[in-house]
């Protein structure tokens, strides 16, 4: 037995000794198995030792790999939440930045990358035009913040309506009416868009804009592009039924009506309150100068396309970009012209007509010009003048002395119609003079060869046009104390008498509700009146008061009207009160555009007798911010020069 046992470990040490092939012919079942040990968690313990623990029991081999799991997990969940706050306050705060009006980004980024992507002016306006549209329909658009104007220190009375302010934008920036939305959502209380022709015209062949970065001034010769009045008409359509359908009236014919009734309680064509948006209307350059009837059927038919979408018409006749179109503005043919587009705006479907004014020529500034556009007005019953546009006229560098850029010198000798800063001073004396002439009345003609012709009001022909033109030549405008023939206040009573009929009467006694959503006001305070008297009652600005305004002290004769003088009337201030009425709906209202860049320059304006200081080259050298600069300017300009003000100035009694 010992040597049976002796010989089975030999064998056994020789396998496992010897070479490896012995080795790994071993059998593997004859090797021992190492097994892990068992680690005991709750699912592999006994069933009844399970039982015995209590609920939550953990183990120390799973206890701390747990507590660092959820360490981590919490440390992932607050950076998480940490960057996605962050992320949202960013974008909020971005937001807010970026679509504020007074954000410098707008003039110190967006105004100079457009100018850098695109060269040619024009191309950089459609692009600019483009992205407002597209910003606008995401609601992510520029708008003023804060609501400034609601203390209603800078409130203006214009056709009944009580604006939020007296900055209106000039047309040319929307010239399709693409944009009026995103207008004036930067703050004006006037856009003007067009000017729309009856049918669509390319105007002058490009590059037709030309910028002089140094001066903060263009050169156009745009030549009156247009998409024409019905594709016009059919875009503010469109937005008339989309805001009839957001107010829940529906996007029909009927609620377009209730929405142009004033039935949203809101004006027709700006659709928001305290606005006005004017549609400024043109002739085709194909149409023949001379033939004066189809040069008025052009006007009309614009009108009847558009003036249901308007607060106000506004008669273009002073482009210079439109050969032939100045000619337009003589007493002659402008009467027959505007008296037409007057017929047609009272014809309007609509329960309030839309206000028509004319807009004029800074170049034509003689006496007699200005006295015979004055005429036209009175006799046509129209409602007001635009008083600047484009010149063709090349003005002195700014500042004096400064040597222009060689391209720039280039550039200045472009033909086209040039506007810029240099235009305020201009500006500002026409507005003081079309102040003083309007509020004259009609003036007084000289006799004509042809006794029915000085008799009529109106003229019947171009021809009689022509021929009733002809005495005018040479002949000078009336100072301030010359007499007015009493023969012509019947005429002026009428033309005053169908301004009243057509316009929305402020009294008392007026239909208020839906009919009539216009608001009555006081007469006009001083702008330079304190703050305590400043009440949300009524405005800083009515037309009420443009006659004290606009006047000069050696025209006391004529600021002051007969219920106020205490002497007895002379029998030209007689004429005149019958010419001017007492009513602030018989006295023409003036807007002014042309070099107006800044608050200052604006309440200048304004005092010199305009109810409206419109801007258009300030706003494309400015960015989206240019009107809440302006606005806020001046406030600051009033506010310091308040106690002055009221010291040299009369103040209308509330």
């Amino acid at each position: 037995m010992a040597m049976n046992a002796g010989a089975r470990l030999a064998r056994a040490r020789t396998a496992l000794t010897g070479n490896g092939a012995a080795f790994h012919r071993l059998p593997c079942h004859s090797l021992p198995r190492q097994t892990p040990p068992t680690v005991r968690t709750p699912a592999t313990l006994p069933r009844t030792l399970s039982r015995a623990l209590p609920a939550g029991t953990r183990f120390a081999s799973t206890s701390t790999q747990g507590v660092v799991r959820d360490s981590n997990a919490l440390v992932t969940r607050l950076r998480n939440l940490f960057l996605g706050t962050s992320i949202g306050l960013f974008l909020t705060f971005t937001y807010l930045y970026v679509t504020d009006t007074r954000a410098g980004v707008h003039q110190w980024l967006v105004v100079p990358s457009l100018r850098w992507l695109y060269a040619d002016a024009e191309e950089a306006h459609e692009a600019g035009t483009r992205f407002l549209k597209a910003l606008h329909s995401f609601g992510v658009h520029p708008r003023e913040r804060g609501d400034p104007d609601v203390a209603g220190d800078l409130r203006v009375e214009v056709f009944g309506h009580v604006l939020d302010n007296p900055i209106g934008t000039s047309a040319g920036i929307d010239k399709n009416a693409e944009i009026p939305g995103p207008l004036l959502a930067l703050g004006p209380a006037i856009v003007e868009v067009g000017g729309a022709t009856p049918y669509p015209q390319e105007g002058n062949p490009k590059p037709r804009v030309f910028r002089l970065p140094s001066q903060n001034a263009l050169i156009n010769r745009y030549g009156l592009n247009s998409e024409g009045a019905d594709n016009v008409a059919m875009r503010l359509r469109q937005r008339v039924r989309e805001f009839a359908y957001a107010m829940g009236f529906g996007i029909d014919e009927e609620a377009e009506r209730k929405v142009l009734d004033g039935e949203a309680g809101v004006p027709p064509g700006s659709l928001t309150s305290g606005k006005l948006m004017a549609v400024q209307i043109a002739k085709n350059k194909f149409t023949p100068d001379q033939d004066i009837e189809a040069v008025r059927r052009d006007y009309v038919y614009c009108v009847d396309q558009l003036a249901r979408y308007a607060d106000i018409i506004v008669v273009n006749v002073s482009s210079p970009n439109t050969p032939g179109l100045r000619a337009l503005q003589d007493v002659g043919p402008l009467t027959k012209i505007l008296t037409g587009v007057v017929d047609a705006a009272k014809a309007t479907n609509r329960k309030t007509k839309p206000a028509v004014m004319v807009k004029v020529s800074p170049d034509e500034d003689s006496e007699d010009q200005i006295s015979g556009i004055c005429e036209a007005v009175w006799k046509s019953g129209v409602d007001g003048v635009i008083v600047g546009n484009t010149t063709k006229k090349r003005p002195d560098p700014i500042p004096k002395g400064y040597a222009m850029p060689s391209k720039e010198s280039a550039l200045m000798a472009e033909i086209g119609g040039y506007s810029g800063p240099q235009m305020f001073e201009r500006t500002l004396d026409l507005v003081k003079r079309y102040r003083k002439l309007l509020d004259q009345g009609l003036r007084n003609p000289p006799p004509s060869s042809s006794p029915s012709s000085s008799s009529s009001p109106s003229l019947s022909s171009s021809q009689d046009d022509l021929a009733a033109e002809e005495p005018r030549k040479g002949v000078k405008a009336p100072s301030t104390g010359d007499q007015l023939e009493n023969s012509l206040s019947e005429k002026t009573e009428a033309s005053t008498q169908r301004d009243a009929q057509r316009l929305k009467t402020p009294s008392t006694h007026q239909d208020s509700a839906a009919s009539q959503p216009l608001l009555r006001l006081p007469a006009r305070n001083s702008f330079f009146k304190s703050e305590e008297g400043l009440t949300q009652s009524g405005p800083a600005l009515s037309a009420s008061t443009h006659i004290e305004q606009g006047s000069s002290p050696n025209t006391s004769s004529v600021s002051s009207s007969p219920s106020t003088s205490s002497s007895s009337p002379s029998p030209s201030a007689t004429s005149l009160s019958s010419a001017i009425g007492t009513s602030s709906t018989e006295q023409k209202t003036i807007f002014a555009t042309g070099g107006i860049t800044n608050g200052k320059q604006a309440l200048q304006i304004l005092n010199a007798g305009a109810s409206v200081a419109m801007i258009y080259t300030a706003l494309i050298y400015g960015g989206v911010g240019t009107i809440s600069r302006i606005k806020g300017e001046m406030r600051e300009e009033m506010r310091g020069s308040g106690d002055k003000g009221k010291e040299g100035r009369n103040v209308a009694a509330p």
